[in-house]
């Protein structure tokens, strides 16, 4: 299994996919250390980022995926994949990539980037990701989970999920 934990800044992507990994015991990789110093500072400038910047990091991640799954790893990470266009990408690593979207109330995640520190994403930025957001479609392998429960809760659901012997789910 390859998973990529999607979902907007401040949906709980990174805590979401460090539980799975936890519990599973697969890799993990956080999308954010993909970014290039340039993007990470225009970001936290304030600027988002464009198709053409975004391009080289979602090749990068989808690398890092192949790679653990040329070694038969199974592998965890977050990335905002906020596109059908930019998951293609990830999904070109292999047939086992599963996408799940964190999905959930503008005004809860904006209270999220508010609380939290220490991030280069600044909480003005959120309303273009939202914008860009594009939710999996009805033929995309993966699931979409309500970032309105716990992490412990959102985990346990999505571990759930991927373990049925179904092909999609929702």
């Amino acid at each position: 299994m390859q998973l990529v934990v999607m979902g907007v800044s401040g949906s709980g992507k990174s805590t979401v996919a460090a539980l799975i990994a936890g519990r599973t015991g697969c890799a993990l990789a956080e999308g954010d250390d993909f970014h290039p110093v340039s993007s990470i500072a225009r970001m936290a400038a304030g600027c988002p980022l464009d198709d053409t910047l975004r391009a080289p990091w979602l090749v990068a991640i989808a690398g890092w995926l192949t790679e653990r799954a040329a070694r038969g790893e199974c592998a965890v990470v977050s990335c905002s994949a906020l596109t059908r266009a930019y998951r293609d990408i990830l999904r070109g690593a292999g047939p086992d990539v599963r996408i799940v979207h964190l999905a959930g109330p503008y005004e809860l995640v904006e209270q999220r980037l508010a609380a939290r520190c220490g991030h280069f994403m600044p909480r003005e930025l959120l309303a273009s990701q939202y914008a860009t957001l594009e939710p999996l479609a009805p033929d995309e392998p993966g699931l979409t989970v309500d970032l309105t429960k716990t992490p412990d809760q959102i985990a346990d659901e999505i571990l759930r999920t991927l373990r049925r012997p179904s092909g999609r789910h929702r």
